[in-house]
């Protein structure tokens, strides 16, 4: 096995090979037919140090490589919301939980929050505008719904994971 990092401020991608115990090495190997083991798909040994070190720009293509063979969905969503300059603006960023059953209750709760709100919406939306005395009302339903989205993201995460058969 190789050197481990002292290195600190460690980036997201070095943070999560290194907790697979993966050199860079190991990470970028392609073992054939192995579903364990996938490599990682056009990403090299020296890409890789590259990119953990900051080097160059962290491609998508990139991205999707490190997440199918760390198992960590996740890191596309970080990448998106952090790296990606449409992203940046527009992609929240889900805050990964491997508790089903959170990310369950967490749905249940905000569903049940907008369908008491739903009159209330209807309500703001009739007639196609918002007037002051709705904006609060409209501001708090609008986080509801962020937060459902959010949730159902959370939720494809994890199932994304329980798919490939490795959800710890």
């Amino acid at each position: 096995m190789g050197k481990v990092s002292t290195k600190e401020n460690k980036c997201v991608y070095q943070l999560a090979r290194e907790e697979l115990h993966l050199t860079r090495a190991d990470a970028t190997t392609f073992i054939p037919d192995s579903a364990e083991f996938p490599g990682m798909d056009g990403v090299t040994e020296s890409r890789l140090v590259k990119i953990e070190h900051g080097d160059v720009t962290v491609q998508p293509e990139d991205v999707v490589a490190m997440a199918k063979r760390y198992n960590k969905p996740e890191l596309r969503n970080y990448y998106c919301c952090n790296e990606c300059a449409i992203g940046k603006i527009d992609a929240p960023e889900v805050k990964f939980n491997n508790s089903v059953y959170e990310i369950l209750v967490n749905m249940a709760v905000s569903l049940e929050n907008v369908n008491h709100e739903k009159i209330r919406l209807m309500e703001i939306l009739e007639d196609g505008k918002l007037d002051s005395d709705e904006m609060a009302d409209y501001k708090k339903i609008s986080r509801e719904l962020e937060h459902i989205s959010m949730t159902i993201e959370a939720l494809q995460l994890w199932c994304e994971k329980m798919k490939l058969g490795k959800n710890e």
